[in-house]
């Protein structure tokens, strides 16, 4: 059943960047070493940059890396251009290619970290070089359910949200999800704005990991975060719920892990889930590492 939605009434604009240069790990300053929850430094690849063998579909664990963005990153060098950038682009725009040999090849929309992620067919990554000139096709900022306003979507294209498999339920809607994350497993994120960027799960603790089932999440994996509001901060709300989008991959720092971005939340209980291994934003969109899993 698709949910009736205000689409017909959204904005597409073109906001637009270039392919950002790859980064060491977040805070390192001058000293490439950072410590692992155990008190062990090492030096790993970091955000940013072309990635050609991490994409989404593929495990956000197990990578030689510190919050690895799968595909390419994309950022403006004029802040007020990459602030609108980053707050108009939505999962499921269409990115395009505007300079380089790969130009005129397109690509989707992922998810949002210090960077615009998207994801390109191998035969385009090939093709392309940091500092290539991009285009988003922005839309879905405003983007609403008719029949339920107490839900709010955050980046989210209709596109992305009509391939979800969303049901109606009593008192609310029902989101397929591949696992629940408790939030007292969430960490470095919550002071920002929902809006922008994404919070990370804290994975030191591997053996409450396994614990949880939650030690197989993949890119682009969407998750329950139950009693999270994320209306207009990120806290925690009895009976509230939040769903969420497995981003970037893995860190070492302490309070840090794979990062989930804010994709649908409610205050009021009107935000129900249902367990499916399928739903993955490479399995519903065919993109990245899909595997032609069969739909639930």
């Amino acid at each position: 059943m698709s949910l009736l939605t205000n689409k017909d009434k959204l904005v597409t604009m073109a906001v637009g960047g270039r392919i950002a240069a790859p980064e060491l790990m977040v805070g390192m300053m001058n000293n490439p070493y950072i410590p692992d929850t155990e008190g062990q430094p090492s030096v790993l690849y970091g955000m940013a940059g072309i990635v050609f063998n991490c994409r989404v579909g593929d495990s956000a664990y197990g990578w030689e890396a510190d919050h690895i963005e799968p595909g390419i990153s994309i950022t403006h060098p004029v802040q007020a251009h990459d602030d609108a950038m980053h707050y108009l682009t939505c999962v499921g725009n269409e990115v395009v290619v505007k300079s380089g040999r790969a130009r005129d090849a397109k690509g989707v929309i992922t998810g949002e970290h210090a960077r615009l992620l998207a994801d390109f067919a191998p035969e385009a990554l090939d093709g392309l070089c940091v500092g290539d000139d991009i285009l988003i096709k922005a839309r879905g900022r405003g983007l609403a359910f008719d029949d339920y306003p107490g839900i709010y979507l955050k980046k989210c294209s209709p596109e992305f949200v009509e391939s979800l498999d969303i049901r109606e339920v009593a008192g609310g809607i029902e989101v397929p999800v591949v696992a629940e994350i408790p939030t007292y497993m969430m960490g470095s994120g919550a002071e920002l704005n929902p809006d922008f960027v994404d919070q990370d799960m804290m994975s030191g603790d591997r053996k409450e990991i396994a614990r949880l089932g939650i030690a197989h999440l993949r890119l682009g994996d969407l998750v329950a975060l139950p009693h999270a509001d994320h209306r207009f901060g990120r806290g925690y709300r009895e009976g509230a719920a939040t769903i969420g989008l497995v981003l970037h991959g893995d860190s070492v720092l302490t309070g840090h892990g794979a990062g989930i971005m804010t994709i649908m939340t409610s205050g009021q209980g009107l935000l129900n889930w249902r367990i499916d291994q399928n739903s993955n934003l490479a399995d519903r969109m065919r993109i990245g590492n899909y595997q032609g899993r069969t739909e639930s």
